[in-house]
């Protein structure tokens, strides 16, 4: 048996907010015969190992130590695993231990890395990097004119954090976009608030999770629970919006998805070693009692995100409108090693309950909607003319007038306003509301 080790589950990939998981001690099976691959060493591909290593210590312009060759080796073995497996030294350990006290000054953005550059998955909500307009998809290739090319992305992660209140310049490349450009962010202390949750109108919620934590399934339960107050004590439909969520911990994914769920499999995963085979079950009770559900998600609602869409979409229990997701569908494990810093590889797949793999695919929305933007018309002074203003127009019968009432949702610039703050202008949140009342008018 190889020595037992604590280590940490990672479901968000590298980002400014890292958040993990204690998952207990890990066992790898080691014997004769069972994994021979395990045991058996290349010493051919490791002489030739050792002939670059002399090669380099002898003919190399400039010193280096072994220490340096040795650590980049490493990195250079788990970089081309995939994306998400790297090694971090004592340095870089601490400083992802930092990002999960979820407070710290920083720009507020997910990241992960793509072809050399800093690829962002999602901003975080009332973040800087979200104010300043920061999208899902865009590549970072300068910090502060400085090159991200060549960085490792923990050394990327570090520049971009700092001192609150001081400044940093990002150099993006935007698809749709013809040529780089500059974005200026002012670093902010990151308080990541996951879950947000508002009455859209009477009878309908709407409920919005960041991110997932460990609390988030408590959160959602709070929320739910006054929401229903709010309305009388029940809800004709929900709005669960899961847009630029990048994911979380898995157990928060487990239990909002066990909020809506009676029975079932929620998720499972497989791997190689016996600690990565996991399932999830649904226990009874629906917080909704079985009222609809939207489900809004876009390509910045990664890993945590996916599965309570893809369990939510598989069990029937709610309509995924948006679009195709980020498709993060891999489970990274954070084991410490005896030098104080860590190796973080990727064990092991997630599944849908109906036994789609999340990875590299994502989910595939139910309502695909293109990406628009809604704008109000400018007010103008000219009101169509309808029956009710021609001279000596029919009386409509009922013994009701048959002037019609002027719009009392528009304000005196002629804009549209909610009561209940649904922003006129989120395309998506106004197509999933409609399709609620919808829906309720059927059942």
């Amino acid at each position: 048996m190889l020595k037992q080790k604590n280590i940490f589950i990672l479901f968000t990939g590298c980002c400014l907010g890292v958040l993990f998981v204690t998952a207990g001690s890990a066992l790898a099976d080691k014997e004769t015969g069972k994994n021979e691959q395990a045991v058996s060493l290349p010493f051919e591909e490791l002489r030739t190992f050792t002939e670059i290593f002399g090669r380099i210590k002898q003919d190399y312009v400039e010193p280096v130590s072994d220490k340096d060759l040795l650590e980049n080796a490493i990195r250079g073995m788990l970089v081309g695993l995939d994306p998400h497996s790297s090694y971090l030294n004592t340095e870089e350990y601490k400083e992802l231990k930092v990002g999960t006290t979820g407070r710290f000054g920083g720009l507020g953005i997910q990241v992960t890395m793509e072809d050399g550059f800093v690829k962002v998955i999602s901003p975080i909500d009332d973040t800087p990097a979200q104010r300043a307009g920061i999208e899902s998809g865009d590549l970072i290739i300068k910090l502060d004119d400085q090159p991200v090319k060549g960085m490792t992305l923990t050394n990327a992660v570090k520049i971009m954090r700092g001192d609150v209140g001081s400044k940093i310049v990002l150099t993006i490349v935007r698809k749709g976009k013809d040529a780089p450009f500059n974005v200026t962010l002012v670093r902010d202390i990151i308080k990541v608030k996951s879950v947000r949750s508002r009455t859209l109108e009477d009878g309908f919620g709407y409920l919005r999770i960041s991110s997932f934590q460990s609390p988030t399934g408590a959160a959602v339960r709070e929320a739910v629970k006054k929401l229903r107050q709010e309305n009388g004590g029940s809800l004709k439909g929900m709005v669960l919006d899961l847009r630029n969520n990048p994911g979380g911990v898995l157990d928060g994914a487990v239990s909002v998805s066990d909020a809506f769920l009676d029975s079932g499999k929620i998720v499972y995963t497989e791997g190689r070693i016996k600690d990565s085979q996991m399932d999830f079950n649904a226990t009874p009770g629906d917080l909704l009692d079985g009222a609809p559900i939207v489900v809004l998600i876009n390509a910045g609602s990664a890993s945590a995100s996916e599965i309570v869409a893809g369990a939510l979409q598989d069990h029937k229990r709610a309509i995924i409108m948006g679009s195709k997701s980020f498709g993060k569908g891999s489970v990274q494990t954070i084991m410490p090693i005896g030098s104080g810093g860590a190796v973080k590889i990727t064990t092991a797949r997630y599944f849908t309950p109906a036994g789609r793999s999340i990875q590299a695919t994502g989910i595939e929305p139910d309502i695909e909607l293109e990406r628009l933007k809604l704008e109000t018309l400018e007010a103008s002074n000219f009101e169509p003319i309808k029956e009710a203003d021609l001279s000596h127009h029919l009386t409509n019968g009922n013994g009701k007038k048959s002037d019609a009432p002027k719009n009392d949702k528009q304000d005196k610039d002629g804009k549209d306003e909610d009561p209940k703050g649904v922003d006129m202008r989120d395309y998506p949140l106004r197509e999933a509301l409609n399709l609620l009342k919808g829906i309720a008018i059927l059942r």
